[in-house]
């Protein structure tokens, strides 16, 4: 959306959404999002896992379309040239030719925007969710020992962050056989 305009090549009513959307989403911190979503927009609710859901996919919605958008703007402008001079049309050209390159420029970030997320969803406890942190708090206050749950946290959170960069790794590996650098 950000991307569209008319064909002066002036910004849409489309692109002011999207750019709104996005500045208020990375202005604001994920914590604040998910209580004004909790106490605010979704007060009537009492499922916890929707809200959380609404409120991180509405914040890693605003970064992964400005890494997507960055994607696209990384593929040189003569390849729509010369796709159109083809005569594809332009969301032919957009679909077979651009968004192949700009998906290879865009893993590595999606990739770290998901491993993000994956440490932001620590912050569900304000909204009465029992997640990794909660559950070592929990045990916390009744053992009255503070060392093992929370670095028992941090393995688990470490182990499972690792195991997804590796993955990620290996993806972009395979992605650059192709590569002629």
């Amino acid at each position: 959306m950000k991307l569209s305009t008319d064909r002066e090549g002036k910004p849409t009513v489309w692109s002011f959404i999207a750019t709104v959307y996005v500045d208020v989403i990375r202005g604001t911190p994920s914590v604040l999002q998910l209580l004004i979503m909790w106490f605010i927009v979704m007060k009537s609710s009492d499922n916890g896992v929707l809200v959380a859901s609404i409120s991180f996919g509405l914040n890693s919605g605003a970064y992964v379309s400005e890494i997507v958008r960055g994607g696209i703007l990384a593929v040189p402008v003569g390849q729509m040239e010369a796709g159109r001079s083809l005569g594809l049309t332009k969301a032919m050209t957009m679909r077979y030719i651009i968004l192949p390159q700009a998906i290879k420029n865009v893993i590595p970030p999606i990739g770290n925007e998901f491993i993000t997320l994956l440490k932001e969803t620590a912050i569900v406890g304000y909204v009465s969710l029992n997640d990794l942190t909660r559950v070592a708090n929990l045990i916390q206050s009744r053992t009255y020992e503070a060392f093992m749950p929370l670095i028992g946290a941090a393995v688990i959170y470490f182990t499972v962050i690792k195991i997804l960069t590796l993955l990620l790794s290996e993806l972009e590996r395979r992605m650059r056989k192709s590569d002629n650098r």
